[in-house]
This record gives C-alpha cells, sequence and structure tokens, in this order.
C-alpha cells in the first residue's frame, strides 16, 4: 500500500463518509503522502434557478459551493485539529466526470469514496458514481462500505492467471501486491480465490449429451490441473508463508463464485481487477466485475491494467 502517495477522497461530507475520511487519512500518514478531500456540487435544478431568476445564476452557485465547503471543513476539522495535513477541493458538475479529471489533473494514484448506496441492500450498495469511477478512472478504485471496525478481518483477493496473457497477469500481479500488503498491515485473514470453468455453461451441457462421460470427465480434470498449475505459478511469485492465505480454486463462473465467498467466509474487502484491455480508449469494467459488484455488500478495491485510458479527458 506504499505505493500510494498522492491520494484523492471523494466524499459528501455526511458522517457515513467519517470511516472513509479514517481510512483515507491513516494511509496518507502512513505513506508521507498527500489526501486531498474532494466534493462534488451537482449543477443546481433549472426549477431553483427559474424560481430565484431575480438573482445571478452565477451567486447561487457560489454561495451553494460556499456551503459545501464550509461543510466539508468541518468534516475534516478533527484530523487536521490532530496534525494532518488535508487539502480541499469543492468542483461543480457531474461527479464522476469531474473526479476523473481532477485525478488526471493532479495525477492522483487513489481515489477513495464511500458506497453510496443503502447499508445492508446489496443490490443498491455501488451507485451511479462508484460504477463509474470504477469503469473509467485511470487509477484504482477503493469504495468503502461504512464499518464500525477498525480494521479488515478478511480479505480475498479475485486473481484469474494468464501467463500467456501479459495484460491479465499485470493485474493478478497488482492484485496480489495490494491484498498481501493490505493483509499484512491490517493483521488480517488472507482468502485468495479463482475461479475456473471449462466452457460456457450452456455449451458445456450440450457437449455432455454428445461426448462419454469418461471423456467429458477426463476434459474436466485437464482443465482444472490446468488452471491449478496457473495458480500456483502466480502464487509462487510472492511470499505468503507468514500470511498463511487460505486457498479456493473452484469451479463456476467467477460472477457467482465470489460473491458466495464473500458471504460464507464473511468478508471485509474484495481486491480484484476489470478486464479492460490496455491502451483501447472506453473499454469499460468487464462483465464479471460488473456481475459481482451486483452481488456483495462489503469493500472493494478495483485495479485497472497498465496503459488503461480512460474516456473522459482533461478539458
Amino acid at each position: 500500500m506504499k505505493r500510494f502517495k498522492n491520494i484523492l477522497l471523494y466524499t459528501d461530507g455526511q458522517a457515513g463518509s467519517r470511516f472513509a475520511l479514517h481510512r483515507a487519512v491513516g494511509l496518507a500518514k502512513r505513506n508521507q503522502g498527500r489526501l486531498t478531500v474532494v466534493s462534488v456540487l451537482e449543477d443546481l435544478p433549472r426549477e431553483l434557478l427559474r424560481l430565484a431568476a431575480a438573482m445571478p445564476s452565477e451567486n447561487l452557485q457560489s454561495m451553494a459551493m460556499q456551503e459545501v465547503r464550509e461543510r466539508l471543513e468541518t468534516f475534516v476539522a478533527p484530523f487536521q485539529k490532530a496534525g494532518s495535513t488535508v487539502e480541499l477541493e469543492v468542483l461543480c458538475g457531474k461527479p464522476f466526470i469531474k473526479i476523473i479529471r481532477a485525478v488526471l489533473r493532479r495525477q492522483h494514484d487513489l481515489v477513495m469514496t464511500t458506497a453510496e448506496g443503502r447499508r445492508g441492500l446489496k443490490e443498491t450498495l455501488f451507485g451511479s458514481t462508484s460504477l463509474h469511477l470504477m469503469r473509467k478512472c485511470p487509477c484504482p478504485v477503493w469504495v468503502l462500505k461504512p464499518s464500525r471496525r477498525p480494521r479488515f478481518a478478511r480479505i480475498v483477493a479475485a486473481v484469474d492467471p494468464d501467463p500467456l496473457d501479459v495484460v491479465r497477469d499485470g493485474v493478478n500481479t497488482k492484485i496480489m501486491e495490494l491484498a498481501t500488503s493490505l493483509a499484512a498491515l491490517e493483521d488480517a485473514e488472507l482468502h485468495v480465490v479463482h475461479a475456473w470453468r471449462i466452457c460456457e455453461p450452456a455449451l458445456w451441457r450440450n457437449w455432455q449429451d454428445r461426448v462419454p462421460k469418461a471423456q467429458a470427465d477426463d476434459w474436466v480434470e485437464q482443465t482444472r490441473e490446468a488452471h491449478q498449475r496457473r495458480f500456483d505459478e502466480l502464487l509462487g511469485k510472492f511470499n505468503l508463508a507468514e500470511l498463511k492465505p487460505r486457498l479456493h480454486l473452484a469451479e463456476g463462473e467467477a460472477g457467482s463464485v465470489i460473491p458466495q465467498l464473500a458471504a460464507k467466509e464473511r468478508i471485509d474487502l474484495i481486491v480484484m481487477g476489470t478486464l479492460a484491455r490496455a491502451g483501447l480508449e472506453g473499454l469499460f469494467i468487464g462483465n464479471t466485475a460488473e456481475t459481482v459488484l451486483a452481488r456483495v455488500a462489503c469493500s472493494v478495491l478495483t485495479v485497472k491494467p497498465e496503459g488503461f485510458v480512460s474516456p473522459v479527458m482533461l478539458d
């Protein structure tokens, strides 16, 4: 986690974001890095501008932004009094676009934010802004679920090793580096999961009707052994002796396997990658990641391949 030296925390300054602020301040302090706390005021509604037609819209916007800034100042004041250096910035516009442009402009290496959905409802945990950031932000995005726990007790690294795919292998390395670093820092139980399958379920069911059972079983075993070798090769790159991770080589679709594991083991944080290709503009988060995010109720840290180009550009 020492790689993060220029952190951006996106927040509305409300009480539910205190957990994320505490995390961001602590990470910046440990890394001797910078922390910028950002809030974004969306454009004022047309109805309000119409009702306040006697007042210039610029004045209304300035007043609203000043109120947001005052809320941010109150929000970070306890940490500043304790000696933490926190920069504040209030932007105006579409939140995910403004955040990504801030990342590009200031070269932030991590974006942190709080899950926007209501607590306990998996289907609403990751809101529109979080998903847009996970899809399009060029740096890692850490969406934190509010919690009373001071640390993460159980962390999952979700990997998909493929030594023939340099881009994917690079993402797996990032995932493992972050997950192992966090597990050591938090004294957390580390799980590493790799979900595999021989092919699309519908296609495999069709083949099973046409292929002798012994042959089908042999194909499945050969596929499992190949994935086991890839899994072992990836894990062999890291010193895991002290962490003693629990390893899960699970047959099935990752979009189902990872949420099931997270629920069963009461996981606090999932570290996972997106499937966007390096250097291609506008390629968003992969279907597997979208499925996982729709089914989990814990914090998630996502990383992208080296060379990812965001579809959002500077003004």
